[in-house]
């Protein structure tokens, strides 16, 4: 059951979308002459604008000898709900601003509580926001609420805050094509971990820029988590229902 929900929460925090009829971005006419406040306004700018979103997804998780692949179901409600169904409907899971919630038919267990589960698992405090910007490719940390940094990286962006927190470091790069973020880092060096995810491919999709493809690798001490991710399709602005119910009997997961 451990494992199982590790993956359901690692896929929750990581998942974009796709879709075949998309159109792939290129990065073509870079435009590296931007100013800090310029370069985050265009970023601002191309923020996928959405009322739902729907996606099959197949995700391959690795940790050490262990390996996984499992297809979701995605549903997202813009600012209000993120829900993910396993196959058959074993396993399901809806976030919304208040609340996560999850169940697990295999082995009749249930969890509902507040983002301690999501924000332990990454160990930074986590939200709903902070949570549906990952899923969307936008940065973790509002790039608007405090002062940034920016220089030239390999022919890209590397935006940074102009004084680090002491609890970690924060590192986004951002294509400077389309201005969206293609890799983004959070590290913490004193307990040894880091997470950094990142956009392989985006597309455009009914004019809205969204990720295509990502890979996450997150690292603690000498334990090592990768996941990949592939989308085989999205839907956006579709009326959806994001049902959710609790089975009678199932036994509460106590998290300590």
């Amino acid at each position: 059951m451990k494992h199982l929900l590790r993956l359901v929460i690692v896929t929750v925090l990581m998942v974009t979308v796709g879709c075949k009829s998309a159109k792939t971005l290129t990065a073509t006419d870079a435009n590296l002459e931007l100013n800090t406040k310029q370069l985050i306004k265009e970023n601002s700018r191309q923020a996928a604008n959405f009322k739902t979103l729907s996606a099959k997804v197949k995700a391959e998780y690795s940790e050490g000898d262990n390996s996984k692949s499992v297809s979701i179901n995605l549903r997202l409600e813009k600012d209000k709900s993120i829900w993910l169904n396993g196959p058959f409907s074993a396993a399901r899971l809806l976030i919304t601003p208040d609340k996560v919630r999850f169940y697990n038919k295999l082995d009749n267990t249930f969890f509902e509580g507040d983002y301690k589960l999501l924000s332990d698992f990454l160990g930074t405090t986590l939200d709903f926001n902070k949570v549906q910007n990952l899923l969307l490719g936008e940065a973790l940390f509002n790039l608007k609420e405090a002062k940034y940094q920016s220089s030239v990286y390999e022919n890209a962006y590397l935006v940074q805050p102009e004084v680090q927190k002491s609890l970690f470091e924060l590192f986004y790069i951002i294509n400077p094509t389309y201005f969206k973020i293609v890799s983004q880092q959070l590290s913490q060096p004193k307990d040894q971990r880091i997470l950094q995810i990142d956009y392989l491919k985006y597309q455009e999709v009914n004019s809205q820029i969204i990720p295509e493809q990502i890979k996450i690798n997150a690292v603690e001490a000498r334990s090592e988590t990768i996941i990949e991710l592939e989308f085989k399709s999205v839907s956006l602005n579709d009326k959806l229902n994001f049902p959710f119910k609790i089975p009678s009997g199932f036994e509460a997961i106590e998290l300590k």
